[in-house]
């Protein structure tokens, strides 16, 4: 599969926010004492993974039909 890059272009602030929200109770935050300036992200069960494909793939079907095209267009020289 290629990358489509011409769909960032369709990207919006919403699209992102939502896949963020949807994985925002696996972070765990550092404990107090620690040092690093980090925290640690908890894995995903089976079902939290499907779901991220679903809504992976209903965003790409979504852009795809607000970009109109399948692609871009090839130019051919003559």
């Amino acid at each position: 599969m290629k990358l489509r890059t011409d769909l960032l272009a369709k990207l919006t602030p919403a699209m992102i926010l939502e896949g963020v929200v949807m994985n925002t109770h696996r972070y765990k935050p550092e404990p107090r004492l620690s040092k690093t300036g980090v925290g640690s992200l908890s894995s995903a069960s089976t079902a939290e993974r499907a779901k991220e494909d679903a809504l992976s793939t209903a965003i790409i079907r979504n852009l795809i039909r607000r970009s109109g095209t399948n692609g871009k267009k090839r130019v051919t020289k003559r």
